[in-house]
């Protein structure tokens, strides 16, 4: 049975829907990343589960229990916001203590001075701070503990942040964009800290980001909401190879996704360049499709005897690999590919080139933007295309 369920969860303010009908689970241990553009109803979506807004309808299950009408407190939720939210009058040990403190002792024990004087209270406190000097012992930040965040660096308040989340074991760990506040190379050494941190807790994790390497690099499992829409739930790898719309595709890969508009002919088959695919969910004949090919699988070679023919227009050095945008002769539209740099030195400015396209890779999709699945049913090598 899984841990957390969300099942047709709506919002809308003034009037804007921004959640329409989000239905996903997640399982004891399971990473989620949720991604998508600013606006689409991620962090919303989180704010909700955390029982920080209300939804106007549907249902949040955790643990087996309905708690869409539970207070915030009452959830059994830790949440990781961007700012980290730490009490800046307070420690690091304090701010990791707070969750304990309000949930084991009682109003007149947190009282000061009086407090001390419960019975109990000073057993209750003691093993508090067993537990916190654990936790930071296990995030490397005991050497921490009496510092305020004003005196810490972002990682350092990062990790304070996921302590004080982490050291009351909840039922669910919900974190939103934490590391954007950090600098690129701190945040590559914190995604490792985060899943490593993940799987020892082995507590379902719902975690909001708007960078796909983050979410491609880290989760189980990756969610990407559109305009509100959950439009696909699914492993990383599956995702980004085998998206279901072409939102999906366009949001995930660095550069993004080629595509180009076409013709379904009456046969039901699509010819582009070299290629003809056979659509298996055929829509009508002599109506637009679009061609889906990510930059990697585009091949440019510096002769003039192709099917496609182009022009390249400028090149971008990354170290690894070379973005090199071209323009596709007879439509006049653009094209990218991802090349090794041995190969971008052949490739001037203004220099024309053939395209050719690996066949396996092409994905077809509806104006609408649903995935129609295709396989090819002829290749033509652009040599046999040329002189044959």
């Amino acid at each position: 049975m899984s841990v957390l369920s969300l099942r047709t969860i709506t919002k809308s303010f003034a009037g804007n829907a921004i959640l329409k009908g989000v239905s996903l689970e997640a399982d004891e241990g399971e990473f989620i990343a949720l991604v998508g553009p600013s606006g689409c109803g991620k962090s919303t979506l989180l704010r909700i589960v955390a029982g920080l807004d209300n939804a106007d309808g549907g249902d949040i299950v955790i643990g087996g229990r309905e708690v869409s009408s539970v207070a915030a407190a009452d959830r059994n939720v830790a949440m990781v916001f961007q700012s980290y939210a730490l009490y800046p009058h307070l420690t690091a040990g304090q701010n990791i203590a707070v969750p304990l403190a309000m949930r084991r002792l009682t109003a007149a024990q947190r009282f000061p001075f009086i407090g001390n004087l419960l019975p109990g209270q000073r057993q209750i406190r003691a093993d508090i701070q067993r537990q916190v000097r654990e936790m930071a012992t296990s995030l490397r930040i005991d050497h921490l503990l009496d510092r305020k965040p004003g005196q810490m660096s972002g990682g350092q308040r990062q990790r304070v942040a996921l302590a004080r989340a982490m050291v009351r074991h909840p039922s669910v760990f919900l974190m939103d964009e934490p590391l954007s506040n950090l600098d690129a190379n701190l945040r590559v050494h914190a995604r490792g800290e985060i899943v490593e941190l993940h799987r020892r807790a082995s507590v379902p994790t719902l975690y909001v980001t708007h960078d796909q390497s983050e979410a491609l690099s880290m989760a189980d499992r990756v969610a990407v909401m559109i305009g509100g829409t959950l439009l696909q739930l699914a492993p990383p790898q599956e995702i980004y190879d085998d998206p279901a719309h072409i939102e999906v595709a366009r949001f995930l890969g660095q550069p993004r996704i080629n595509v180009l508009e076409t013709r379904m002919d009456a046969s039901g088959s699509v010819r582009f360049g070299a290629l003809t695919l056979a659509a298996q969910n055929t829509p009508p004949s002599e109506t637009p499709v679009l061609i889906g090919v990510r930059p990697e699988f585009v091949r440019l070679s510096p002769r003039t005897d192709g099917i496609l023919k182009a022009r390249v227009e400028r090149t971008e050095f990354l170290g690894s690999e070379v973005i090199v945008h071209a323009r596709l002769d007879a439509i006049g539209e653009a094209i990218v590919a991802k090349v090794a740099p041995v190969e971008a030195a052949t490739l001037s400015e203004g220099l024309p080139v053939s395209v050719e396209i690996e066949p396996d890779r092409v994905m077809l999709f509806a104006t609408t933007g649903e995935r129609l699945r295709a396989q090819t049913i002829a290749v033509a090598s652009m040599l046999e295309k040329a002189h044959g």
